[in-house]
């Protein structure tokens, strides 16, 4: 165990220079938004794309893997809710909290970290996971919120929503990686090399930008925090366990990977939609600290577990 904490460190120590740097002022807002476009945009879309396009088509696109996620996170989407309401909250305010008890931080630390740890292998089920997250769950949370709104769902949400799917670059880059592999079409000497430039670029340059990403969050309601950070490092993964062995019944590598994907802690794209619709931001930017802090422990342990 403690030399699989010992292999994330470097993963953190990564994150907490780039807090370092935006906390000091050498690295402010603006910055932080131009890097993470260009992680989001291009060095990011060039390693799923890499993945995805050079990876065999089925080892990448997992139907069973992606129900057995599908429904585990569904439960841990459900019962996050339900706490929500109960507690007195609204619907999109639930929608926000439900949203941070399942969606990680897969895109940006999920892939880069497994690929790494566990070896090559682990992209395919993490895309599968990602394509999840943003087709349902990034979905769901905008009709949920527009629909508290304006106490119905117009079809021009819809429209809206798919358009934000096919605009996507991490979408985008999977879907033509995938394209590109089931045609089994060749990528010339020169792209590849291209690809593995920019591509490498993506996870220095991301938790780069996670960390100075987390120098304005603060810690408010930290009990809401606390459980919302304990439904992401603990129950979500517990779920995704269950369902990948009992129900479905995954090989053992693929469950490894699923199980170490679903413990990534908090994802910092919730934080830009709350914000966008007025929504709990701040209670977003509580969980997204507290669990990436806490995440340095239970991310330890569940890799160390799988592996």
């Amino acid at each position: 165990m403690i030399e699989i904490f010992l292999k994330i460190v470097p993963f953190f120590l990564l994150i907490g220079t780039g807090y370092g740097a935006a906390r000091s002022g050498l690295f402010r807002g603006e910055a932080v938004a131009h890097l993470t476009k260009f992680v989001f945009y291009f060095a990011l879309s060039a390693m799923l794309f890499n993945f995805a396009s050079t990876l065999p088509f089925e080892q990448i696109f997992n139907p069973e893997l992606a129900l057995a996620y599908l429904y585990a996170t569904g439960i841990v989407y459900v019962l996050v809710t339900i706490v929500a309401l109960r507690r007195g909250t609204g619907f999109a305010e639930a929608a926000v909290e439900a949203q941070c008890g399942v969606i990680g931080n897969v895109g940006f630390l999920g892939l880069p970290m497994l690929v790494i740890l566990l070896g090559p292998m682990a992209a395919g089920p993490v895309m599968m996971m990602l394509a999840v997250d943003l087709i349902v769950f990034g979905s769901l949370i905008v009709a949920i919120i527009v629909a508290s709104r304006e106490g119905r769902l117009r079809l021009s949400v819809f429209a809206s929503v798919a358009m934000g799917l096919v605009k996507n670059p991490m979408i985008m880059s999977i879907a033509v990686g995938l394209l590109w592999s089931y045609l089994a079409l060749p990528i010339p000497g020169a792209g590849q090399e291209f690809l593995d430039l920019l591509g490498g670029a993506a996870t220095p340059c991301a938790l780069f930008a996670i960390g100075a990403s987390l120098a304005d969050k603060s810690a408010e309601r930290f009990s809401v925090a606390l459980w919302l950070s304990s439904a992401k490092l603990i129950l979500h993964p517990l779920a995704v366990a269950i369902f990948a062995i009992l129900v479905f019944q995954l090989p053992g590598p693929i469950v490894a990977v699923m199980i170490a994907s679903a413990a990534m802690p908090v994802a910092g794209n919730i934080f830009i939609i709350a914000q966008h619709y007025g929504v709990a931001p701040m209670r977003v930017s509580s969980a997204i600290l507290v669990s990436t802090v806490i995440s340095i422990v239970t991310l330890s342990l569940a890799i160390g577990l799988v592996s």
